[in-house]
């Protein structure tokens, strides 16, 4: 919808393809939707949900076995992103790395964008 023709809405790297690839076979899922919505302390927050059947609206982006699925509203807010998967010590979970991101809380869990 607001991509570039030849170039995907957002990339995946191979260890986020890895897990979302492994998690979807777990949930027998079609595969990855990510969303935004309001909330946090900046404003925005990611939101991610498996999901049964595809909406024709989605953009989708597939990679080594992974299917990510953008929602129509968050299309234009997502474009350029990076989707990785970071493990250490502590914690282990899905990172976007989003150039179109102009501020985030602290705990990095909000977003915010210009206009928004």
């Amino acid at each position: 919808m607001f991509g570039i023709p030849g170039k995907a809405a957002v990339t995946i790297t191979d260890k986020a393809a890895q897990q979302i690839a492994k998690l979807m076979a777990d949930k027998d899922s079609q595969g990855l939707r990510i969303g935004l919505k309001k909330g946090g302390c900046a404003g925005m927050e990611y939101t991610m949900e498996y999901v049964d059947t595809i909406d024709p609206a989605d953009e989708v982006v597939e990679h080594n076995g992974a299917r990510v699925l953008i929602a129509p509203m968050a299309q234009m807010f997502l474009f350029g992103t990076e989707i990785d998967y970071k493990t250490s010590l502590l914690e282990s979970g899905f990172e976007f790395r989003n150039p179109n991101v102009t501020e985030a809380c602290g705990c990095g869990e909000s977003i915010k964008f210009d206009g928004m």
